[in-house]
């Protein structure tokens, strides 16, 4: 993993997941070949409802970076407010090693 330097920000536009996603775009070139990041932690306040239909986009700012573990401030906004806003903590993982640990898991 390339160093991520704070206020490094991503986005994505969807109705599920948008804030963990827009958070494993803004680390997603600093990534390695081979490497991702999952999810650890999400702490999210619900400000608004959206109405069906509208779209949201998430934004999400790398604030804390301790090693492989990388702390984001995260927001959500419709196009008339913030709807929502919180942290999301990602850990950044060898994929092969992962779906290795996985698949021994799953044997069991």
């Amino acid at each position: 993993m390339r160093q991520i330097p704070l206020g490094t920000k991503g986005t994505f536009t969807l109705h599920v997941l948008i804030m963990e996603n827009a958070a494993l775009n803004a680390i997603r070139p600093f990534l390695d070949k081979g490497e991702s990041a999952v999810g650890t932690a999400i702490d999210v306040r619900h400000l608004a409802a959206t109405p069906v239909g509208h779209d949201v986009r998430a934004e999400a700012e790398v604030v804390k970076v301790e090693g492989k573990r990388i702390e984001f401030k995260v927001s959500a906004n419709d196009e008339m407010e913030e709807i929502g806003s919180g942290t999301h903590q990602r850990i950044v993982i060898d994929f092969r090693s992962f779906n290795e640990r996985l698949a021994k898991k799953s044997k069991r």
